[in-house]
């Protein structure tokens, strides 16, 4: 692209955001790699196969992985419908200014706090992943709930000091964390293939077992309070391939977010699935006795270094630390980036304090301070509970999958009179990307009813109550009237998509 060419596409993206009711503020200087590198980096499969991989051969056995394909295929639906509505509404806090300024700002207020405690909680499950089930293995000592406490408040510090001090140190951090993640996954799903076959360690029987669990209903549909063994194994895809539409979150600051957005959203998840899915076969049937291997906190490290050897598997695993680190950053940042949409119309608590832009160091810091703050009592919170990581995956798999089926509710009832899209359209395929989505999600939402999910939803209870009475004080102030969004011209208007040579 040429400077005269860029500079154009640029002022274009200011004029985009002058018609949400907006001033340019955030530097725009994320391209199309660092887009998707944030929606990758977000999704991060090592984060998440590292996570649950031990919860999902004790809840479904080995054979649970096939729930995978199925997780992926209706996160790729929802994909297509929020990146449909990102390039209709490139601005900065996405599900949030969907809903306010598509359906009401009080369900948009709803919308963004539910999405801020999501955030939150995410951020310190990222980060406790570290702690818990790579670094004993990486540095051979014995995990214990205070020295992993106090190995992911250190990490948040330190994704925070960042976020805080240079988004472009943050995006080539990233970048290089994705390049490593993509690389070292390859290498892992390589070697270990290599490796197993030479050793003849590799067992297809492993693939379609279910042992620990019994193989004695374990289809089953479940009661009304638990849910049968194999839909339980879902959870697996359902944690790790979310938050691509933290893509989404940073349209302020990046270049062409109507054509960026959408599809590094649709490709980080469609990387994600394809790559964690190889990944999670061959380990899988190099897992030796999977009831055994279910009993450990590490299972994925411990298979890595038992194929591998402690030296590569010590390098591959290095990889997977940097990959987790740069997911742990991406979502702080995502959740800084909220807050401060938030506070920008007015409407989160002490938003005088967390709405600017700091002219020093170009990031909304104060709101980076806040975020930082409540992850770390997050942290606090649950980080000394006996099932802290159950608690902590199982709270955040619940919140996006109620942030994504409220928002593909409001992509059906508004999808006839949405403005016009500025770069990503579904064309013939709406529908049937819309049925897809919307079954995947009722299912998804029904696996929440388990018994094991009390805390989980304790979780979301208190933060909906705590972000209730702050609702209602809002309410008594200023009235619903009070609440409303800056004005939005491709919508009042129907406004076709920007003519840049009427604007000059």
């Amino acid at each position: 692209m040429s400077d005269q060419t860029s500079a154009t596409a640029l002022g274009s993206d200011a004029r985009s955001v002058q018609q949400f009711g907006y001033e340019q503020e955030l530097k725009r200087g994320t391209g199309r790699f660092a887009s998707f590198a944030v929606a990758f980096a977000f999704v991060s499969i090592a984060t998440g196969i590292f996570t649950t991989y031990g919860a999902v051969l004790n809840s479904s056995g080995p054979a649970g992985i096939w729930t995978w394909p199925i997780a992926v295929v209706g996160q790729v639906m929802v994909a297509l419908l929020l990146g449909s509505l990102a390039a209709r509404i490139p601005v900065t806090g996405y599900a949030y200014q969907w809903m306010s300024r598509l359906a009401n700002p009080v369900l948009g207020w709803i919308m963004g706090w539910i999405s801020f405690t999501f955030l939150a909680i995410v951020a310190v499950a990222v980060d406790y992943t570290i702690a818990s089930t790579v670094l004993p293995v990486l540095l051979g000592y014995t995990g214990t709930a205070a020295n992993t406490a106090l190995i992911t408040a250190l990490v948040l510090v330190i994704q925070g000091l960042l976020v805080a001090f240079s988004t472009t140190w943050t995006e080539r951090v990233n970048g290089f964390a994705v390049t490593a993640e993509l690389i070292g996954m390859l290498l892992l799903v390589v070697l270990l293939l290599i490796v197993g076959f030479v050793a003849q360690e590799m067992n297809f029987a492993n693939l379609f077992a279910t042992a620990p669990v019994s193989g004695s209903g374990y289809f089953a549909v479940g009661t009304l309070t638990q849910v049968g063994p194999w839909a339980l194994g879902t959870l697996l895809g359902a944690f790790t391939i979310v938050g691509f539409e933290s893509a989404a979150n940073l349209a302020e600051e990046t270049k062409e977010p109507a054509r960026v957005v959408p599809r590094a959203m649709v490709q980080a998840v469609l990387a994600s699935g394809i790559l964690g899915f190889l990944f999670l076969l061959v380990v899988t049937m190099l897992a030796g006795d999977p009831a055994e291997l279910a009993k450990s906190s590490t299972p994925i490290a411990d298979v890595v270094t038992r194929v591998l050897g402690p030296v590569v598997g010590n390098v591959l695993l290095v990889l997977v630390v940097i990959a987790i680190f740069a997911c742990g950053m991406v979502i702080l940042m995502s959740g800084v980036r909220l807050v401060w949409a938030m506070s920008r119309d007015n409407r989160f608590p002490g938003h005088s304090l967390f709405d600017k832009v700091s002219p020093r160091t170009g990031t909304p810091f104060a709101a980076t301070v806040l975020m930082l703050v409540i992850t770390e009592a997050i942290l606090l919170v649950f980080a000394f509970q006996t099932d802290a990581l159950f608690t902590l995956f199982g709270a955040a798999t619940l919140l996006p999958a109620v942030i994504y089926a409220a928002t593909v509710i409001l992509y059906i009832v508004k999808r006839k009179s949405l403005p016009a899209s500025q770069g990503f359209s579904l064309g013939r395929f709406e529908v049937p990307v819309i049925v897809l989505a919307s079954i995947w999600l009722l299912f998804e939402l029904s696996i929440f009813r388990d018994a094991s999910f009390a805390s989980a939803w304790l979780y979301v209870v208190v933060m909906v109550v705590i972000g209730g009475i702050y609702l209602v004080v809002l309410l008594a102030r200023r009235g619903v009237k009070g609440l409303a969004m800056p004005h939005m011209g491709s919508i009042d208007a129907d406004a076709k998509p920007i003519a840049l040579e009427s604007d000059r």
